[in-house]
């Protein structure tokens, strides 16, 4: 009698979130624009990554890919388990708005809603309930450290005040994964600490953090990093001393 076989070990890695396999970007031209080349890519939950490159590297490609705001030519990405690459765009819509959080240099908030207005608005698409809408975002904002700014207009707002308002409307849904572009980039040294200090926290709680920047200062901060260049990823950068919010003293830094 044959012995049944063995179930497979169990992994002890975190599951993925998303994984690029073999990802190619060309835009069509005379010549063509290999603005992506063979990217292979995983993230798992609860990394913290951060992408480097000079400018023109394929960074702005890479994010529209991860983000779903474009498609690649060639491979395939998958997202929370789901082959989005040839999703019809109804489809990957409507999962980029459950998956995935944006965090951009630009706070992109409409000037007359409130923060948690503007926070809320990100809910539209999940219920159609208000007060439940009212609800997450008042959580949102207080996870960030604003809960005393619910009915503040942006205007009246800070900077890193503004920043953490877009990082609480991208938390909103609680997304599988926090794609930043620049996050500090608009933003003056002292407040930009606080930021990515806000970020480390929200990693060291679970989020799955992937941060595009040209600042080693903020590229330093990650577990890991990966370097872009001519559209090509380059092998990771791991960094096994750096704490889960990517830098060792950051337990002992207040609220923002």
């Amino acid at each position: 009698m044959t012995a049944a076989p063995a179930d497979p070990a169990p992994s002890d890695e975190p599951p993925v979130v998303l994984r690029l396999a073999d990802c190619s970007k060309t835009y069509p031209g005379s010549p063509p624009v290999h603005a992506l080349r063979s990217a292979d890519l995983t993230v798992r939950a609860g990394d913290y990554l951060t992408v480097v490159g000079p400018s023109g590297s394929g960074k702005s490609t890479l994010l529209n890919l991860l983000g779903l705001l474009d498609r690649p030519t060639a491979g395939t990405f998958t997202l929370a388990g789901v082959d989005v690459a040839g999703l019809p765009e109804r489809e990957r819509t409507a999962l980029r708005g459950r998956r995935i959080g944006f965090v951009f240099q630009e706070f992109h908030l409409l000037p007359y809603r409130t923060a948690r207005e503007n926070v809320a608005l990100a809910q539209l698409y999940v219920t159609g309930r208000a007060a439940d809408r009212d609800r997450a975002a008042t959580d949102a904002l207080e996870r960030v450290g604003l809960g005393h700014r619910l009915h503040a207009l942006p205007t009246t707002l800070s900077g890193g005040e503004r920043q953490r308002v877009a990082i609480a409307r991208a938390l909103v849904n609680e997304p599988d994964l926090l794609l930043c572009d620049e996050p500090t980039g608009n933003l003056d040294s002292a407040t930009a600490t606080t930021v990515m200090d806000l970020l480390g926290r929200l990693n060291a709680a679970g989020v799955t953090l992937v941060v595009i920047t040209h600042d080693p200062a903020v590229a330093a901060r990650a577990r890991r990093r990966v370097t872009i260049l001519d559209g090509r990823i380059l092998a990771p950068d791991e960094h096994p001393g750096a704490t889960a919010a990517g830098h060792p003293a950051l337990g002992k830094a207040g609220a923002p």
